[in-house]
């Protein structure tokens, strides 16, 4: 049995649902992409993304006894419509790969399995990554057979649509490399007209600072006001691309547990959430990506959804938020009063607040929030 074929077998036997090989390099292309995208700012806060490029652009640059890169997919795809929740003003919707348990740690317990076998059986020297190093995964799948990158630039199977974990193994192992599969997205942009916020540049290039994902989730500022409105109830990343896809009428629910949608996460209430104190927040995402993302973040972007949910039943939640400890989240609640307050009710609720506020973004959110309505009023 050569290498591969048992490495393929353990692979699947240990619930990966997609294996594949490639050279441990990438094409010129995929460097210069890269490159492009860094020069014209599209990764916006993501530092890390800037900081590593000739180690993410060439495998070798990263381990140079690198010879073939083993890259693994993990179904997650959801039972039903995952954009059904954005019908729903009083929920929040929360991306589906963060509604189970966090994929670094379940990926990563079986890479790890894998990784031991192929060391063991094979005499090889091995490294392995998920989402965790300088490592362009989807351009290292697509190399690698598992699928090819779409307009949305994500990777695209067609088995399992674009609901699907990537997990690589670095090894000095020389691998027979896998036949690259063509695009096949053909005249099709549903995923680039879907997007709320118009982050697709063009076919394949994304300005992250536009993504709805990138703002919910990495930019750790104030959001900015221009896509507030278009943000909607999405509380954590955006699926939107994703799910309207046409390739996922062949994706079927993923079979891991862990990594099904668990039910407070599928529709949760937003009066729930933006009451979370930090301790609250901890223990409700524990076993979440989205603890990382921390509490002020995660009510600064429930406090906009609240602002789009045009219930004044939830006014009395946010007149809360005004007073707490961190701007991000005052500045968003002062955003959300603004949409769901009278201009007369807004203007009361700013003279009782803005004379003691200090922070100077905060301020600026009375001010611009102010001038944005129909009525004016002395500080």
């Amino acid at each position: 049995m050569t290498s591969t074929i048992a490495i393929r077998r353990h692979a699947l036997e240990l619930g990966f649902d997609a294996i594949g090989f490639a050279p441990a390099s990438l094409s010129k292309s995929t460097q210069k992409r890269l490159k492009a995208f860094i020069s014209k700012g599209y990764h916006g806060d993501m530092g890390w993304l800037s900081q590593r490029v000739e180690q993410r652009s060439e495998p070798t640059c990263l381990w140079p006894e690198a010879k073939s890169v083993i890259v693994v997919g993990l179904n997650y795809a959801p039972d039903g419509d995952p954009l059904d929740v954005l019908k729903k003003p009083d929920c929040g919707s929360i991306s589906v790969y963060a509604r189970g348990r966090d994929y670094h740690d379940v990926v990563k317990k079986r890479l790890r399995v894998l990784a031991r076998y192929i060391v063991e059986q094979h005499n090889a020297e091995v490294k392995i990554f998920v989402d965790t190093a300088p490592v362009m995964e989807k351009p290292l799948g697509a190399k690698a057979g598992l699928g090819w990158q779409g307009k949305h630039t994500n990777l695209v199977s067609k088995t399992l649509g674009s609901w699907m974990f990537l997990g690589e193994i670095y090894t000095n192992l020389p691998l027979p490399p896998e036949d690259q599969i063509q695009n096949h997205c053909g005249s099709c942009t549903r995923c680039l007209s879907v997007c709320p916020t118009a982050a697709f540049t063009s076919e394949y290039i994304l300005d992250a600072r536009r993504c709805i994902s990138y703002l919910t989730i990495e930019h750790k500022g104030h959001i900015p006001m221009e896509f507030r409105q278009a943000i909607g109830n999405r509380i954590y990343g955006c699926d939107d691309c994703l799910a309207v896809c046409p390739w996922n009428k062949f994706a079927s629910k993923t079979k891991e547990l862990d990594l099904d949608s668990r039910i407070e996460l599928r529709s949760p209430d937003l009066a729930d959430l933006v009451q979370l104190d930090d301790s609250a927040f901890r223990l409700l995402f524990s076993r979440s990506p989205i603890k990382r993302l921390g509490r002020d973040r995660f009510i600064r972007n429930v406090l906009i959804a609240i602002g789009n949910s045009q219930l004044s039943d939830l006014i009395p939640f946010v007149h809360l938020k005004l007073n707490d400890e961190s701007p991000l989240v005052r500045a968003m609640a002062i955003w959300a009063l603004s949409k769901l307050e009278t201009p007369e009710e807004f203007g009361r609720t700013r003279e009782k607040y803005r004379s003691i506020e200090e922070d100077s973004n905060v301020i600026s959110e009375w001010d611009e929030n102010l001038e944005d309505g129909t009525v004016t009023f002395s500080n």
